[in-house]
């Protein structure tokens, strides 16, 4: 294989989360009053650091994102984090990179806690090396700061050799700003184009492609 590191993103690549994510960022709002009838509206807080799509989507200052994200937890914690669903095909996908002696990675803003209670939930943490994830004070929040950690676990390695896989633009700028390849997926949340103008470096459709780049 050309990469012998990879590292996932969880929410719109591994599974897909956008019930669980949208209800939660739901509650959250009604407690300022602002109520969302179409949870598509939503789809943009899927990835991203909380606070920072509270900032931008609602104009939320930070004392009051920062409160948003303590109700949004409240929900999530009670059943929001397992309203979700792993894609068809990622289990069959990451079992074959473990056969080719893979070394995988999860990389997500996702808070450390949540993150492997939703791969353990659905059996897949046993296909990761290392975890890398959000903290839950936001002191890391941002991909490119998760990657970086990840990359520093992993010690002295060829950037060459190393494939971040997710399905939004903050994963391709997180992955540029490390200086490392990038696939973008098609099965998550983010378009095509917008994929392809944060530079990804591979587009793929199924997760079989991922394997075989």
């Amino acid at each position: 294989m050309k990469y012998k590191y990879y590292l996932f993103d969880l929410d719109g690549t591994l599974t897909d989360s956008g019930i669980g994510i949208t209800n939660s960022v739901m509650y959250a709002l009604e407690k300022f009053g602002i109520h969302i009838s179409d949870r598509s509206e939503l789809y943009p807080f899927i990835g991203p650091p909380l606070t920072d799509s509270f900032r931008k989507y609602f104009d939320f200052t930070e004392d009051q994102a920062l409160q948003a994200v303590e109700y949004y937890r409240e929900y999530f914690r009670a059943g929001g984090i397992f309203e979700n669903e792993v894609y068809k095909g990622i289990p069959e996908m990451l079992e074959e990179l473990k056969a080719r002696n893979a070394v995988i990675a999860l990389s997500t803003s996702k808070p450390y806690e949540f993150s492997v209670q939703i791969l353990e939930h659905f059996g897949l943490r046993q296909y990761f090396d290392f975890i890398g994830a959000a903290t839950m004070d936001g002191r890391v929040s941002k991909k490119a700061d998760v990657i970086r950690q990840i990359l520093d676990e992993l010690g002295d390695i060829d950037a060459a050799s190393v494939l971040m896989v997710g399905d939004r633009d903050q994963d391709v700028d997180g992955a540029k700003a490390n200086h490392l390849h990038c696939a973008g997926v098609l099965w998550g949340y983010g378009s095509k184009d917008e994929l392809m103008n944060a530079g990804a470096d591979y587009i793929v459709s199924v997760p079989s492609d991922i394997p075989v780049l």
